[in-house]
This record gives structure tokens, sequence and C-alpha cells, in this order.
């Protein structure tokens, strides 16, 4: 593991690579009362090359400093981090599996060690990096569309809120409405926001639909970044090579469950999908919204754009295409 010390009388400690081991924190510590933390995740992939590879990890660093903002934690060096990072990777480099259908997941985390009750700025704060090698997300290898619950009275993100950064507290104030989902014979949530019950987020992922829109184009759209959506890496991604394809319309736009059941009754949804860091792209086969199981006819058809993101970006993190989204390890 990799462990760097900040406090507010010296700043940041020289980085540290030993073996993982447990924490010792203060009883009081901000982290424990005040969720005065957050985290990142990311992976680090071994190509058929038998090169180690990072995956757009800049910008994993670029908001693992907004969410050090909005948590009034110390801000860093992102190019340092990333270096530091590097060289942890490198250190445990066998831990990176021999796969290209597995990889070695990197959880950078920040928390504030501040010794005191009081609810302020700590004055004290750790950051360490701990990985862990993860296989194939889907057990078969192949895709398995989830079932999503959608029901408005829970809310994972509000306007001025911090659901646009990678704050524990976002994740862990979501498990009860996931356990519900569960008990419905749901996989994930379909998180809704506001009156018109707009769709944002399914489960921990970015959600992106694929149809013809009410003017008759086909669009890829994904809800816009106005506060409460997380910007992902894998989402950008997709909006980066969607929009480079050039072959239909790409939009980051409000979608409410009113737009999307018009459509599903003209037959104009294509493919609905989560994207983000554990899956890359998960499709959608149906939502339980208002008692009723509505049919996304994902795999129906195909489920071909969802596919195609799946390997253009697998093609990438795993060196089979070059890119200028992937950094070295070794």
């Amino acid at each position: 593991m990799l462990t760097i010390e900040w406090s507010l009388a010296s700043g940041w400690e020289k980085p540290c690579i030993k073996p993982l081991e447990n924490l010792s924190l203060h009883p009081g510590s901000s982290s424990l009362h005040y969720a005065v933390e957050l985290f990142e995740g990311m992976k680090a992939y071994r190509g058929v090359d038998g090169k180690i590879r990072l995956f757009r990890p800049t910008l994993n660093m670029d908001r693992m400093v907004r969410s050090a903002g909005r948590a009034t934690l110390p801000c860093f060096d992102q190019n340092e981090l990333l270096e530091c990072i590097r060289k942890l990777v490198e250190v445990e480099q066998e831990w990176v599996p021999y796969s290209t259908a597995a990889s070695l997941y990197i959880r950078p985390t920040l928390i504030g060690t501040e010794p005191s009750l009081g609810v302020k700025k700590p004055t004290k704060a750790l950051l360490y990096v701990i990985m862990s090698p993860v296989g194939p997300y889907f057990a078969s290898g192949s895709f398995n569309p989830i079932s999503l619950w959608a029901d408005p009275k829970y809310v994972r993100a509000w306007k001025g809120g911090t659901g646009d950064c990678k704050l524990g507290g976002n994740y862990g104030s979501s498990i009860y409405a996931q356990q519900e989902a569960l008990e419905l014979g749901c996989q994930q949530v379909l998180w809704l926001y506001g009156e018109d019950h707009q769709i944002t987020e399914v489960g921990t992922m970015n959600l992106f639909l694929y149809w013809i829109n009410e003017d008759g184009e086909s669009e890829l759209a994904t809800p816009p970044l106005d506060g409460i959506i997380l910007p992902g890496v894998t989402r950008q991604s997709i909006l980066d090579l969607a929009r480079n394809w050039g072959e239909f319309k790409v939009s980051e736009r409000y979608i409410t469950m009113s737009d999307l059941t018009a459509a599903l009754e003209e037959n104009r949804v294509k493919e609905m999908f989560g994207a983000g860091t554990a899956c890359v792209v998960c499709p959608i086969s149906k939502i339980l919204y208002k008692g009723k199981h509505l049919h996304i006819p994902t795999m129906e058809n195909g489920p071909q754009l969802t596919t195609r993101f799946l390997n253009k970006l697998s093609d990438i993190q795993y060196g089979r295409e070059d890119s200028d989204w992937t950094v070295l390890v070794s």
C-alpha cells in the first residue's frame, strides 16, 4: 500500500510504499464521525503485449482534487500522486492478472484524521492507496442484463449537494434503497430526481440511452453534469468515442421517465446501459416503475452499440489498440 500523511503544520510528508497493514486512527477522527473522506476507483491492465497500463488516470486525479476541495481536505499535486500510484503498481506488478478478462483494482483514498469532535476543516489527513486483483464483472464472461427499480422516494443526490464528487457518504446512504430494490426482485436502483422524475444514475454507474429521439434522430443520450451526476471516466470515454465516430447524435440532456415510457410505447428505444469502471458497460433489460415492469429491448438489439463500446474500450485498456488514453506502468 501507499501512504502519505498531511498536516496543516507540516504539509505533505514523504510518500511511503509498505506492506498492507491496518490503520491506527484516533477514535475522534473526522472521517469516522463526519464522513470527511473521499476515494477514487481505477484499474491497471496487463495487455496482450505484456505491458501494464492505466486507463485515463489523469481524469481520476482531476476528479479526486475536486472531491478533496468539496470535502475540505488538502489539495495535492496530481502528477506527483499519479507517479506514486504508478510506482506502487510497478512494485506490485505481479498482482496484475495475466488475463484480458481481469485487472488490478486501485483505490486511492483521502481521509480526515483530525483528532477532535469539532465539526470543522481537518488539520490532519491521510492519503493512502490499496489494490486488489478483480475478475470479470460478469461471471459468465458475457453480458448479463440487469433489472432496475425506479422510485422517487429515495434520492441519490440533489442540487448544491455532493453528487458530483466521489465521497463515501454518497454511497453509504444509497445502500438502504439498494436493499429495497433487491427485496423487490431488482438488481440495482435507477435514481430519479425532481417532480418530473428525471433519470440520473443507475446504481453506482452513469446511464446511457440509445434511442430515436422526439425529432426522429438516432441519439445517444446521457444526463448532463449539472451537479448531481458523477463525471465518470467511462462516461467521458463513451461520449468522446461516439462524437469521434460521428454516426449519430450525441447529447448530454435531461431524460424523464415520461420521455422513456413514451419512447417505449412508440418502439423508439434501442438500447439502455450503465457505464463505469467496474463493468465498463452493463446492459439494462427491465425497469420496475410505479408497480409496472417496463421491458427495455437492449438485448434484442444486439446489443450492438453497448457491445461496440465494450470492445473498443477493452481493446485500448488491454493494448490491442494504441491510444493516448493509456499510461504505461512497465
